[in-house]
């Protein structure tokens, strides 16, 4: 019997996700990370991009939009400021809001808060290479 390590993901809204997985590949703050079971303890930051929980021959795609990852050898915690399935993002939501986040940042208005534009068009532009990355494997149309 193959090894695996129980994945709970979860955010404001609730559970995201729970089941066991062979793999997990997370976007960390300084790279991606691949998680096997019994992998060491960890605690890093999330990134906005795409979580893969992998199992058998399936994948999970999630998004999340940073957070916090905890890895422990037989448990990945993930406790995301937001998350979502990636195939329930609405793509054409997330283009209009790149480019208003786009807009908001040539525009150098006094007072306007440039790190929360950046992070926008940032957090937008991870959700729509998530969606591309899903398209050109044949899993969204």
């Amino acid at each position: 019997m193959a090894m695996t390590i129980d994945v709970q993901v979860v955010s404001a809204e609730g559970s995201i996700y729970e089941g066991a997985a062979d793999m997990v590949v997370a976007p960390g703050e300084m790279g991606e990370l691949g998680i096997l079971p019994m992998h060491a303890p960890l605690l890093t930051g999330l990134r906005p991009g795409e979580l893969r929980i992998k199992h058998g021959d399936e994948t999970e795609y999630l998004f999340v939009n940073g957070g916090i990852l905890e890895i422990q050898p037989h448990l990945v915690t993930v406790l995301a400021d937001s998350a979502e399935r990636a195939t329930d993002i609405d793509e054409a939501k997330a283009k209009a809001a790149k480019e208003a986040a786009e807009a908001r940042l040539s525009q150098q208005l006094d007072g306007m808060d440039y790190a929360a534009a950046q992070a926008e068009l940032l957090e937008q532009i991870a959700r729509l290479k998530t969606v591309q990355k899903l398209r050109e494997q044949g899993l969204l149309r």
